[in-house]
Parts: C-alpha cells; structure tokens; sequence
C-alpha cells in the first residue's frame, strides 16, 4: 500500500507530504483547489512523461515520492529480476529537472521509466475521469475478463509461444520470398557460370597466353634475332666463346704466379661455361619458335573469350572472373539448400502452430467459462447502483488469425433498460452509467487481483442521492481488502472514507499554493455539511452531515 508520499515544486505545490491510511481514504476540496494535481505528481510515479512546464519554480527540480509497503504482495522476484535490493518498505521516487531531463530511482537505485512503469502497476491503479473511455476498448474488455478467468500465466505461455511463432512465420515468409526471386535468377546464374566454367580459366592463363601470341606472331623475327646471337656466340669461325677460350687458357698457365690472375681465371672459367650454355639454350629456343598461323588463331580465340568476358562483367583481370565464377557456384548451391531450408522451417513452424493452436484453444475454454460468472458479478452491482434491469452479455467472436492476446474477439453487450437489446458499451450507455459500470467492474476486479491500492478520480460522476450512497458503500466494500483513495464532490461517498484529507488553496507572498490536510472529526462534520449545503452551512446541514458520518 501507499503509505506516504512527498511533492516538491510540483505545480501548484512547493512542498506537500501526505500520510496514508489503509482502507478508504477520501479526497475533497472546492473545484481548482488541487486535487487533480496529486494525480498529476502520482503519474510520475507511474512512469508518466515529464513536463518541465509544470515546475512551481522553474530554476529548481522537482521532486515526487513515494514510500510503499509491501509486506502482504510477493514482489521480491521482481526485485531480484531487475537487481534491485527488496525491502517490505520501498521509496519510489522520481525527478525532474529544470531543463526537462527526468531520473527515477527505487531505493536510491536508478531504473529506467519502463521499469518503473512495471514496479508501479503492480502497486497503483489509478482510476482517472477519462478512463471510462477505455471500457469501450476491446483490449481493455479482454483484459478485464481475463483477471476474472484468472488467465496470467496462460496467457504469458500463450505469449511466448505466438512470439516464436510471428517470428518463424516472418522467417519463412521471408525465405519463400528469397526462394521466388532466387528460381527467377536460376537460370541466368547457371548460363553465366556454364560460360565461366567453359572458359576454363586458370590464375595467370590470361598473362601466358598473350605472351605465346606475340612470340608466334613475331616468329620469323625472334628466330633471326636469336640466330645471329647464336652466331656472334658460338658459330662463327672466329666466335665469342672462342676467343674467350684463348683467354681462359692463357690465365690457366699464368694463375700459379699470381693470386690475383688466379681469381680472373676462376671469372672467366665461369664466364665461359655461362656463355656455352646461353648459345645451348639459343640454339634449342630457336628451334621451338615456330611460325604457326593455327596455333595463334586457337591462343587469339582463348584470349578473345577472356576479354569478353571481362567487359561482360566489368572486370579487369581472369582472377576477378574466377572470383565472380566461385560466387555464382556459391548462389546456386545456397538456392538449393534454400528449399530444404524451408521445408524444415515450415516442419517447425507447423509444430509451433499445433502449440499455439493448443493454448489458444485453453484460453478460450477459460474466458467462456468465466463470462457468465462475470458478467452476473457486474449487474449485482449495478442493481445496488439503481440499475436492476442493466444486462451484460459477453460476446466471443474467433478471430481467423492468431493475435498477441488469442483467437478471441470479446466484446460487453450492454443494456440498461428493461426490454432493449443489448449493444455495445459504447452506443447505448451514457456517461453516468458507463461510471457506475467502471465502478461495478472495478469491485469485482478488486477480488481477482492482488493490487495494493486504487485510486479513483470522481468515478462517481453523474451519479447523486441513494446512487452516490450506494456507490461508497461499495467503495467501504472494496477498501476492506484493498488501500482506496477517492477524490469525490459527493456527502454520500465522503461520509465513507476511514480517512479524509482536504485539498485546499493559501496565498502564499505573492503566489498561490496547493495545501493537504487530515480532517479530523469535527473538521468533517463541517466539510460534509459545506457539501450537502453548497457552501452555506446551517445547523440542518451539519445534523446531516453527522446522521451520514454516523453511517
């Protein structure tokens, strides 16, 4: 329960500190006083977004906090998820600055907003005017139902379970979408790699052969030049290696007499073996260059393959057509092994639908086997309201395909009147009964849940008399085993509370301010005979005030 909570430059509010009770707590004030304010600061709380404009001081922060009591509501695993330390007793508290950045806290320990938007609806509900709009929200009437069927962790399996299963659905739709556009580029994939693979490409094949073409077709050329340096070489009479022959024999007789000629002997020994076996290999060389017009149109075909395939391909070298050729081969296996890949995708998604179908199918058989149940709860309430010919039918509609929350389309049928067909909430309740059936539909999800407080914002609108005491004693009903705080304009529900504070408004220098306080006893009498009366309080009125106090 919501045991205290601090506002600091909040609004209206400088500083205001409020102790809170069990059981019914009752929130009263004039129109403008405030009270609308302390939901606002309870919104932060509650994960609301931050508005810089509403500092009271804009050059200092704003502060809101709570203290709350956990001691009969097991929330320490969701401490233990989040790393946070648990304590029976916990602070919430949440910051804004002047420049709009907000920080919240629990325990001191920083969390992000959506952390503490889960730790606080575990704690609050907070009832405001415009929530009755919600009544007409299918996801909101799902909802509802579903605390009455107690379907949680049904509903969480069935969670995870559709996840997986949008998630494989999307996978394999994907893949049969890549399978579609892959069997369109088949065929072209498959002609440029057959073009490649004909090709018969080989790393440095390009450089090779347009060396051989040249050769072959500067032959005649090649094999005079290499002639003639044979001839200067070897086969002249009076050739180079002969006459380098001199010289080695002439150093051989002379190399004894001096180490220096025996080293120029040992250099031309080598020069000579060198230059026999350069005249060896061109003589062998010039007998290989063959003039051959056959061969070099073959070469001349191979190289024009290759160039074309360049320019097809905007390459620039045969290794980068090699690359392209492993590519391709690599697209059309992964184009095979897309189809066995599908085919296991769907063997698993089949299975996951089968699950699906299975805890769809469970929360069905719950949600139908709550509605009537639930819908007899609410017009026993609402008869106590003043509205004994009120139906409530609940309709279930299968959806056709799987949605986050189930197969199932719920709606509320509502009639308020004897003998006039049930429609939707929407189309035939007013405001004050659509209040008096949030009312009648909080009480009875006041016993389906384990909620520590409530809180409602003149959720008796539009209501007034025996209706407005009816509507507190069932306020005093609920708050027997829940903390309730009700801010209200009505004697008849005020009368109720355990506990009553009122809002107020006090000049303060040169601003006003919004003040709180505990009424005690006799400040009662006087605040519920100002409301009987309008504001004009006679001993009529306060003999009311006190025959209402007294219950």
């Amino acid at each position: 329960m919501l045991k205290n909570i601090l506002i600091r430059n909040y609004a209206l509010i400088d500083e205001l500190e409020i102790d809170l009770a069990k059981g019914l707590t009752i929130i009263t004030g004039e129109t403008g006083a405030g009270k609308s304010i302390l939901l606002g600061a309870l919104g932060l709380l509650m994960g609301d977004r931050a508005d810089v404009t509403a500092l009271y001081d804009p050059s200092k922060k704003c502060l809101v906090e709570g203290t709350f009591n956990l001691k009969d509501y097991d929330l320490k695993e969701f401490f233990l998820v989040h790393d946070l330390e648990y304590d029976v007793e916990i602070i919430i508290r949440r910051e804004v600055n002047p420049e709009g950045k907000s920080r919240a806290f629990i325990n001191d320990s920083p969390v992000t907003i959506s952390v503490l938007k889960l730790i606080s609806s575990r704690l609050i509900d907070v009832h405001a005017q415009h929530e009755t709009l919600h009544l007409n929200e299918a996801a909101f009437q799902l909802h509802a139902l579903d605390a009455v069927a107690e379907t949680s962790e049904l509903v969480a399996a069935y969670k995870l379970k559709f996840k997986l299963f949008k998630k494989n659905s999307e996978q394999l739709q994907s893949l049969k979408e890549q399978e579609l556009k892959d069997k369109k580029e088949l065929d072209y994939f498959n002609f440029q790699f057959n073009e490649l693979d004909t090709a018969q490409l080989l790393p440095g094949q390009q450089a090779v052969l347009e060396a051989e073409l040249e050769t072959i077709e500067n032959a005649e050329f090649i094999k005079g030049g290499l002639s003639n340096a044979y001839f200067v070489l070897a086969g002249a009479d009076k050739s180079l290696i002969d006459a380098l022959t001199e010289v080695k024999n002439t150093l051989a007789q002379l190399a004894k007499f001096n180490p220096s000629i025996a080293t120029l002997n040992d250099r031309v020994q080598s020069s000579h073996i060198e230059l026999k076996d350069i005249a060896s290999e061109l003589e062998a060389l010039e007998g290989n260059i063959i003039h051959d017009p056959k061969k070099a149109d073959i070469v001349q075909e191979k190289l024009d393959v290759i160039y074309r395939l360049q320019q097809k391909h905007n390459v620039k070298t045969i290794d980068e057509l090699i690359i392209l050729k492993t590519d391709l081969e690599q697209k059309i296996t992964a184009i095979g092994s897309l189809e066995e890949q599908i085919k296991k995708l769907a063997m698993e998604l089949e299975a996951v639908q089968k699950h699906l179908a299975d805890l769809a199918g469970k929360l069905t058989k719950k949600r139908a086997a709550a509605a009537p149940q639930f819908s007899k709860s609410v017009k026993e309430t609402l008869t106590q309201l003043g509205m004994a010919n009120a139906e409530l039918n609940i309709s279930m509609e299968q959806l056709k395909e799987y949605k986050e929350t189930g197969l199932d389309k719920v709606t509320f049928l509502f009639s308020a009147n004897k003998g006039s067909d049930a429609q939707p909430l929407s189309k035939v309740a007013s405001g004050g009964e659509l209040s008096r059936f949030m009312l009648s539909l909080k009480s009875l999800l006041a016993k389906h849940t384990a909620l520590p407080t409530i809180i409602f914002d003149e959720i008796d609108a539009g209501i007034s008399g025996d209706i407005a005491a009816k509507t507190g004693s069932i306020l005093e009903k609920m708050a027997a085993t829940m903390q309730v705080i009700t801010i209200t304009h009505l004697p008849q529900v005020a009368c109720k509370g355990k506990t009553h504070l009122f809002v107020y408004k006090q000049e303060q220098g040169k601003r006003t301010v919004t003040r709180i306080k505990q009424l005690n006893k006799e400040e009662r009498v006087e605040e519920i005979a100002k409301m009987l009366s309008a504001g004009k309080v006679g001993e009529a009125a306060l003999r009311n005030a006190k025959e209402l106090l007294k219950g």
